[in-house]
C-alpha cells in the first residue's frame, strides 16, 4: 500500500516537472515567434525600401537610354552621355563586319545590363574624340566609369582573337573591368546554348540600329 502511494507521489512529481517543462518550452517558442516575426517585418521593409531604390534607379536608367544599344550622332551627345551615366561602354566603330559582330554582343549585353550605357560611334565621323581617346585599331570598346575612360577593349586580341567570341566572353571582358554588374556566372539565360555572331543568318548580319 506504502509503496502503491510512493509510486503516485513520483507519477505527480514527474507530470508537474514534465509541465513545467512544456510551459518553458512554449514560452521560449512563443519568444521565439515574436523575435522571427519581428525580424521578418524588419527584413520586409528594408526589402521594399530595396526595391523601391532599385526601381527608382531602374526609372533614371531608362530615362537615360539604358537598357538599349544606341548610337551617338555627335561628338557633343558623346560627352553629355559620359557625364549621365555611371557606367558606358562605347564601341568606336566603321562599316566594315568585325565592328558588325561587336554591334549583335552589344546589342544583346545592353538588354542584359541595365545597369550600364551601351552606345557606339563612329569613329570616322569623330575625329577629335578618337584622337583624344587614342582610337586607332577599329573596333574599339571605350570603357567609362565615372566619365573618365577606365580601359579599352582593342579589336579582339582579348577575345581569342578571331570574330566567333561568345557574347558570355565579351561579358566576363567587360566585367573584369567592373562596367558591368556580374555575380560570376553570365546573365544570360541559364542552359541556352551560345551562338557566336559569326554562325548567326546572313540576316542577322546588319548593324543593330
Amino acid at each position: 500500500m506504502a509503496n502503491r502511494a510512493v509510486q503516485e507521489i513520483i507519477e505527480q512529481q514527474v507530470l508537474t516537472v514534465a509541465k513545467a517543462v512544456e510551459d518553458k518550452l512554449d514560452e521560449e517558442i512563443a519568444t521565439l515567434d515574436r523575435v522571427d516575426d519581428d525580424d521578418l517585418e524588419v527584413l520586409r521593409d528594408r526589402r521594399l525600401q530595396q526595391m523601391k531604390k532599385m526601381a527608382e534607379k531602374r526609372s533614371r536608367w531608362i530615362s537615360l537610354g539604358h537598357g538599349e544599344y544606341t548610337e551617338i550622332p555627335s561628338e557633343k551627345d558623346f560627352f553629355s552621355a559620359v557625364k549621365a551615366s555611371d557606367r558606358v561602354v562605347c564601341h568606336f566603330y566603321r562599316e566594315n563586319w568585325p565592328c558588325k559582330v561587336v554591334d549583335k554582343h552589344l546589342s544583346i549585353l545592353a538588354k542584359q545590363h541595365i545597369e550600364t550605357r551601351f552606345m557606339k560611334i563612329n569613329a570616322e565621323k569623330s575625329p577629335f574624340l578618337a584622337e583624344k581617346l587614342k582610337i586607332v585599331v577599329l573596333p574599339t570598346l571605350a570603357l567609362i566609369k565615372n566619365a573618365k575612360v577606365d580601359d579599352y577593349v582593342v579589336g579582339f586580341d582579348e577575345l581569342g582573337g578571331k570574330d566567333d567570341f561568345s557574347t558570355e566572353e565579351l561579358e566576363e571582358r567587360l566585367a573584369r573591368a567592373q562596367v558591368i554588374f556580374f555575380e560570376g556566372e553570365s546573365s544570360l539565360k541559364s542552359g541556352a546554348k551560345t551562338r557566336s555572331v559569326r554562325q548567326s543568318s546572313k540576316a542577322d548580319s546588319s548593324d543593330s540600329e
